[in-house]
This record gives structure tokens, sequence and C-alpha cells, in this order.
């Protein structure tokens, strides 16, 4: 048989933000797809018309515009298999149904809501199966004309997989082996309902990933349970010479304790769990998002990429061009990966020193224009350049900077006792003196004059630079003085010490 191109696929259901697990699972299939030249398909399972949330699937869009994971074809992408929107598929999946039950492989139960508890209270571990099918109401315990009769009168009904006892299963999986389940463990499942004329996930997702020709299923590791009984449908359609392989992705784990990771845990860490901000429409709610919170896309791949998955090198930063050549996917890990949210802090800080001072500077302008600076682009890229290395986060940096734009109006209390002396205004305007009388104010031009001055005077070098610090800054931060003197200028510089020196002299 020709080997058939890799086809995979990303489904999600419209029912909320798409959590950061989703991502790392579609981030996966995006690695696999381009690494074996294949395509990557995005399908939305709308079968649960009861969980739907109006906006959901464009932000789950958006989300992928954001991160720069393209899709080949699907909803809002177009191709030749659709529709891709299971809603809409309805009556493909209804010719499905009917096979099944013509050959057998599915039988129709009238159980209502009520029944099923009554015989959960009645039977200790209830399962519908093979042992209990038999005291139900459905079509193996009924006549023909029964239930005809019932589905005349639109009395509602689901569809069950009739699964035969005594059989093993074999789950090949790419990640953990050969996974082997006893059939008797299985319950039949609800393939169909009649009152929304929709199928469950587990038939639609076989049919459509038949359909859709998907030739490896790459999803987390809470749908394992579900592979067993997939197989068990690819066999009773007979199509186990297109049966996809499977590989079941490690779960996130919560950073702290034991447990999968939760939008609780974000929020009581500080970390977003969501790539972009949602709010719920019914509540209003806002979760926060980590486009909104200042993460670069690049950083989120990079981060992502590696919670789960090994490259088997020393290397952490990765372009997603370098994570498609050596992307492997058995070097995926069977344990949960800790959610470890500071090295997502890390990968953002190494981010913004890969970029160059102008792209950052483009990021960090419109923060000072918004505090009501008007400075030239030329000066908020020197401020940039001199801070980047300091800062996670673009937005970080106007704290931390404002001073280069805007002179101190108050003097911290606590570097004022520890760094200004007695003698410190004396020292302040002396030294004011001596930068006056310098032409040449650059770091190279003020600092030999400087330091010659302190050394024929006798000076503790510390006790001038901290106040002069202190002079300029208002606090005891910042890069090397003559970096900000050199900025600041010759003017600046000398009115700020005067400033200080009249205000800390009281």
């Amino acid at each position: 048989m020709a080997e058939r191109k890799v086809r995979v696929r990303f489904a999600p259901s419209p029912t909320g933000p798409l959590h950061i697990g989703g991502v790392r699972t579609a981030l996966y299939n995006y690695l696999f797809a381009r690494q074996h030249g294949g395509d990557l398909v995005f399908r939305i399972e709308d079968t649960d018309s009861n969980r739907f949330v109006p906006g959901a699937e464009e932000y789950i869009l958006e989300s992928f515009r954001w991160l720069g994971i393209q899709f080949d074809e699907g909803v809002s992408f177009g191709g030749d298999k659709g529709p891709y929107r299971q809603s809409e598929r309805r009556h493909i999946y209804k010719v499905y149904v009917k096979q099944l039950l013509d050959a057998g492989k599915a039988y129709i139960a009238f159980d209502t809501p009520e029944e099923l508890d009554a015989k959960r209270k009645e039977i200790q571990n209830f399962q519908y199966d093979a042992k209990t099918r038999g005291m139900m109401r459905n079509s193996l315990t009924m006549s023909k004309a029964d239930v005809d009769a019932l589905i005349d009168d639109g009395v509602q009904f689901v569809v069950r997989f009739k699964i035969n006892p005594g059989e093993e299963v074999l789950v090949n999986d790419m990640i953990r082996g050969e996974v082997r389940v006893k059939t008797d463990i299985l319950d039949d499942k609800v393939l169909y309902k009649s009152v929304d004329e929709l199928p469950t996930y587990h038939l639609a997702n076989i049919v459509d990933d038949h359909l859709m020709e998907i030739t490896h299923v790459i999803r987390g590791e809470e749908w394992l349970p579900s592979a067993p009984l997939h197989v068990l449908l690819y066999r009773a359609f007979g199509w186990e010479d297109t049966m996809p392989r499977f590989a079941h992705l490690p779960l996130l784990l919560k950073p702290e304790g034991k447990g999968k990771l939760s939008k609780r845990d974000g929020d009581r860490l500080g970390f977003p769990v969501f790539p972009l901000e949602w709010r719920d429409p019914k509540s209003g709610e806002v979760s926060s998002g980590y486009r909104e919170s200042g993460y670069f896309p690049e950083a989120v791949v990079n981060f992502l990429a590696l919670l789960g998955w090994n490259p088997g090198t020393e290397q952490e930063m990765f372009s997603l061009e370098e994570l498609v050549q050596a992307f492997d996917i058995s070097r995926c890990s069977k344990a949960g990966a800790k959610f470890d949210y500071q090295k997502g802090i890390w990968f953002n800080h190494e981010y913004i020193l890969c970029k160059s001072n102008e792209e950052i500077a483009d990021l960090f302008a419109p923060i000072v224009a918004n505090n009501g600076v008007e400075v030239s682009m030329e000066r908020v890229t020197e401020v940039v350049r001199m801070m980047k290395d300091r800062v996670s986060f673009v937005r970080e940096l106007w704290p931390l900077c404002s001073f280069f734009f805007i002179p101190p109006t108050e003097y911290d209390e606590k570097t004022r006792k520890k760094r200004w002396k007695e003698y410190s205004p004396q020292q302040m305007t002396e030294l004011a003196e001596v930068l006056a009388g310098i032409d040449d104010f650059s770091i190279e031009g003020q600092e030999p004059v400087v330091m010659k001055w302190v050394e024929e005077k006798g000076y503790k070098l510390g006790d001038v630079m901290n106040a002069f610090r202190l002079c300029l800054v208002g606090e005891g931060k910042g890069p090397g003085m003559f970096d900000i003197s050199a900025f600041l200028g010759k003017e600046e510089t000398l009115n700020r010490i005067q400033r200080a020196v009249d205000v800390l002299r009281t």
C-alpha cells in the first residue's frame, strides 16, 4: 500500500477560551505536519450544542494567528473535505449511524435519565454493557414493532455501540507504546442522540478523521481512555487499513502540588492560562492572556514546545522553523509536565535580549507617549539599549526608566538615609562645577575628568557616585552614572544636581 501523505488535525470545541494545553496540542500537530511535509486541518467540534459559547471560535482562530501557527485547511481556511464544522455534518453522520445499526454493531436505547439513575442506585458501579444491556429498554430487548412505534411517536432515543466482551484491543501509541485493553471493562458508549440529531464525540471524530484522511491523531492524555473504543469503531466500519496512528501527549500539571493545570492556578499565582485575554459573555469576567500580559508569541511557542518534549540537547532557544527541524514526537514524555510559569517569564526575557533595540523601542515608545513624554525614537532606542537586559516584559521598562525622561521630584527616603552624607551637598556642588567645565559631555569625555577630580580631592568614589545617582535618578537604580549623565546632557544634569542639593540640604 502506498504511503499516505501525513494529515493531522486540531479540533477544539467552541465552549470558551482556548486553554494553554490546547495550544500546545495544536503546536505539536503543527510541528509534526510541517516536519513530514503534511497538512494541518482545523476542525470545530460543536456537537454539544448546550455548551456553545458565542465568540469562542473566532477567539481560537485569533489565538493561532497571533502565535504564528498556520493551518492548511478547515474552518475559515477552505479545503475539499468539508464542511469542517461538525454541526454542519449531521447528514453525513446519520449515514454511518444507520450502517452500524444495519450491521448489528449498534443498537437503539430508550432509557430515560431517571431510569438510568435508578439503575445506578440499584447496581453498584453500574455501566451500560454486555452484562446489563439485557435488562434495559433498547432494541436488543424489544421487538422491532415496539421500537418503530416509539420512534414514530417521537420518543427520544440514543444509539449505543455494541461492545463484545472477551476481546483485547491493542492501541499502538507513538509515545506510550503498546496499550492493551480488555473489552470487558468498556461500556456501550452513546454514539448518537436523537434529541439534537447529532453524534457524540466518539462517532463524529472517527467518521471525520476517516473522511478527512487523517493519518495521525495527536491529542491530550485525557483522551487515552477513548482510544480503545475508537479502534473498535474503525474495525466496525472496516477501516482498519486507514486507521490513524495515535499519540497521547502528557498532561500539563500544576506548578505546585498535584493535578492538572487549571485557571485557578493561574489566578492564584499570577500567570495566564489562555493565549489571549478572554471576556466571558455571560458573567463579564475577564481572564488574562499571554498576549495582553506582554509575552512575545515566539517566547510562548518556545516555552510550550519544551513542556513535555525534550530535544535531546542542551539547546533551549528555538525559532518555529528550528522546532520543526528538531521535533521528534517519540521524545515526548509519558509523565505529566509541570507548568513552570517562571520559565515562561525567563523565555520572554531572553527574547527581549534577542530582539533589536529598535524593535523593543517601537513597543516602548507608546508607553513613553502615554506618560506624557514627547521624545524622539532615537532617545527611546538609546534608553532601551541601556535597560532592556533588566526586564522580562516591555511594560516593566517605564517604572525602571522613567527618570531618563522625567526629573525626580522626590528622593527615596531609604536611599537618602544610606547614601546622602552630611558632606554630600558640598561634594555635589563641586562635582557640578567640574561637569560644567567639560566640553565633551560624552561618557568618554566625562569619566576621566571626574575620576581625576575624585582622586585629587581624596574623596571616596562610592560616596560621590551614590550621591550623584540620587541627584539624577531619585533613588539607587539605573545603569552607569556616566551613561545617565551623557544621555541627559550637561544642562539637565546640572539642573538635577542643583535641585537635589537644594532639597536634600534641608
